[in-house]
């Protein structure tokens, strides 16, 4: 009879925190009792390790014997520390020397056949454990190459029960360190600006908004998808601390394969997928498709098509930067910074069919999105270019000037915690940061006038010193403020207030 201990980690979102796994072992009939989880995953986590243990070729302990996790699994299980529950039974039953199971983490899901299956949020895991200063993880061989991603971490990868307690057992367990890792996307997007000719007017507003961090939207019949899938490729390169963000939060989604390193990330949910696919789920401790486009773009087509529960839950996150959810007893936040771009046809009907909408029937359809449209600060119209339409500039040539903005911005917001423009609260854009006295006028004009609100002449601020960036100028004059003025108004005339 003994004592055995050694680590696992739990996750709350992207929140990870390392656990203590303790078995102990006391003569009596052949039982296994689990502490410290979840009681809808005791049975179900019980019935892996025995199927497991059996299926590996080792004889189940005739003792009595209890699992301890400390402190408490939050209420969702998700079997990663499965791996850490069998080894710490096994070592306490003498199956494993119980020092080689302390200062290790261990990471994995139990197949009854006694594989050891892959886990999402492996990536968090690892990081979590490499900064308790526990470098040696064990996780199954399908997550080795993504765990490797975290510096400092040894990767221990592993398929099958056996193998492991047969290496832990006669200690040729080799460490492994870290592969060798993937070759560096490249920082250009896979699709091409010069690949969506005409359109000048949204061109330039994609620009505006890549540059400041604005929200867009996209009016009309012509390629808005096309023109939104080559956002990305113009946006600067994502600094180390939000590409590790960006790739934890796509291996808490099970798509570690699709983290896209240093290029934004794309994201562009259909309007048939649930609230749940959009915002993330609680129970699946899962982000949504908003979290996918955390530092990149997320962009809605035909966005009065979605759910209303969808469009007006966006101005939170819009507004926060991340996405908050509670329920079955505990709340999560996964990060949602974004580039919104959304796009609407002029009425309901399908694209390619004569329109039959009464007035009142395109106002309706144009209405659903008023709630987000009072947030978006650029707007720009799109319509479907003739065949022989000149070619616009180049991704890189536009990502050139963008880049140089943002470093202009940069320098600005240097002593601030913003990044871009878009940021900026309000009382900081009329104190901090003021214009020049005619732009000031102009835009005060607009308020008198009642075309825009307080909260309107804000985002109007905004895109006015990210005109003046582009510019290279030291701060937004009367033409920036008019320019600004008319991507806020854009395709109808009347931008949202």
């Amino acid at each position: 009879m003994g004592h055995a201990s050694t680590r696992s980690v739990a996750l709350i979102g992207l929140s990870a925190h390392v656990v203590d796994v303790e078995a102990d072992a006391v003569p009596g009939d052949a039982e296994l009792h689990l502490v410290g989880l979840p009681e809808m995953s005791v049975w179900p986590a019980r019935a892996r390790i025995r199927a497991a243990i059996l299926n590996s070729g080792t004889a189940w302990p005739d003792m009595r014997i209890t699992v301890s996790v400390t402190p408490v699994i939050p209420p969702i299980y998700d079997a990663a520390a499965d791996l850490a529950l069998v080894v710490a039974l096994l070592a306490v039953a003498g199956a494993i020397p119980p020092e080689r199971i302390t200062g290790r983490v261990f990471l994995g899901e139990l197949a009854l056949d006694g594989g050891i299956r892959p886990v999402r949020g492996v990536l968090p895991m690892v990081a979590a454990a490499v900064r308790a200063g526990i470098s040696s993880v064990v996780v199954p061989a399908d997550c080795a190459r993504e765990a490797a991603q975290v510096p400092g971490a040894v990767v221990m990868p592993v398929t099958q029960l056996a193998d492991l307690v047969d290496q832990l057992r006669h200690g040729a367990f080799r460490d492994h360190d870290n592969q060798e890792p993937d070759p560096a996307p490249s920082s250009s997007f896979a699709v091409d600006l010069a690949d969506a000719p005409g359109n000048q007017a949204a061109r330039r507003a994609l620009e505006v908004c890549a540059a400041g961090g604005h929200h867009l939207f996209l009016s009309g019949d012509g390629p808005a998808t096309m023109l939104a899938e080559r956002l990305p490729g113009i946006l600067p390169p994502l600094t180390d601390e939000a590409a590790r963000k960006v790739a934890e939060i796509y291996s808490l989604a099970g798509r570690s394969h699709r983290a896209q390193g240093i290029t934004p990330p794309l994201s562009a949910p259909h309007h048939s997928e649930t609230p749940t696919a959009i915002f993330g789920s609680v129970a699946a401790n899962r982000p949504g498709a908003l979290s996918l486009a955390h530092r990149g773009v997320l962009h809605l087509a035909d966005a009065p098509e979605f759910a209303r529960t969808v469009l007006d839950g966006l101005c939170r996150p819009m507004d926060s930067g991340q996405v908050h959810l509670a329920g079955r007893g505990r709340s999560v936040h996964y990060p949602a910074r974004f580039t919104l771009v959304l796009a609407a046809r002029p009425c309901p009907c399908p694209e390619g069919r004569d329109c039959a909408c009464p007035p009142e029937a395109r106002r309706r359809y144009r209405a659903r999105l008023a709630l987000l449209l009072s947030r978006v600060a650029v707007r720009a119209p799109i319509e479907q270019s003739n065949r022989g339409t000149r070619a616009g500039e180049p991704s890189a040539a536009v990502a050139a000037r963008v880049l140089a903005a943002r470093v202009r911005a940069a320098h600005r917001l240097a002593d601030t915690p913003w990044r871009t423009n878009a940021e900026v609260p309000a009382p900081d854009l009329r104190t901090r940061f003021p214009v020049a006295p005619e732009a000031a006028e102009l835009l005060r004009s607009a308020v008198n006038t009642g075309l825009v609100t307080a909260d309107g002449l804000s985002r109007l601020l905004r895109v006015a010193w990210t005109l003046a960036d582009l510019r290279g100028v030291d701060r937004p004059q009367f033409d920036d403020a008019a320019a600004a003025l008319e991507l806020w108004k854009g395709a109808d005339g009347d931008g949202a207030r």
